[in-house]
């Protein structure tokens, strides 16, 4: 991969190899199903007793980061903000993270093709603060996504050692009744795989 390729591509390069890949457990720890048979339990909890009090909040927090990232991938796609609605779900500093992407494609004259998938939740939510801040971890998809080098004609492979499916992190701020992204951590998920 050259200096020519987008944020994204360099991002999804920068998940270091030295890491160990993480996954899901489950495999078999060696123990032994019990003969007995299973104990009583009392009765499940009402289903209200589980509900999330912040179910509202952690809904529009992944609505508000879920339409922002559409609205990248359009800029993405032609190296240019115009015509997109950024200003609506980010911040200046999250801005000014696309904005250097994509003043990096237009000067390597490379756009993105595909789709970038996302798969976000809401991590940590604090509505006690005086700007209520949500943390979000997402699973990014490349399977869809291409980097493509407009001057040449060509597609720029990702580099083999690439993880397809990766974890990343995103901050998001209610300001005035709605949720800004504030900040994107491609790195955020410290190369875990997901």
């Amino acid at each position: 991969m050259t200096a020519r390729t987008t944020r994204w591509a360099a991002l999804c390069a920068a998940v270091p190899l030295a890491l160990a890949l993480t996954g899901c457990g489950g495999g078999d720890d060696g123990a032994k199903p019990s003969a007995a048979p299973p104990a009583a339990s009392s009765p499940a909890p009402a289903a209200s007793a589980s509900v999330d009090p912040d179910a509202a909040e952690k809904t529009a927090v992944i609505a508000s980061y879920e339409a922002m990232t559409r609205e990248q991938m359009k800029a993405y796609r032609k190296a240019d903000a115009k015509g997109t609605d950024l200003e609506k779900y980010a911040t200046t500093e999250a801005l000014g993270q696309i904005r250097n992407d994509l003043a990096n494609m237009k000067s390597a004259g490379t756009v993105v093709r595909g789709e970038l998938g996302h798969d976000a939740e809401v991590t940590e939510l604090d509505m006690e603060v005086q700007t209520p801040t949500a943390t979000l971890s997402d699973c990014v998809d490349l399977s869809g996504y291409e980097t493509y080098d407009v001057k040449a004609k060509k597609v720029i492979p990702l580099p083999k050692e690439q993880p397809l499916r990766y974890v990343m992190t995103a901050t998001a701020q209610r300001w005035d009744g709605r949720w800004m992204v504030t900040d994107i951590d491609p790195q955020g998920g410290a190369g875990a795989t997901c």
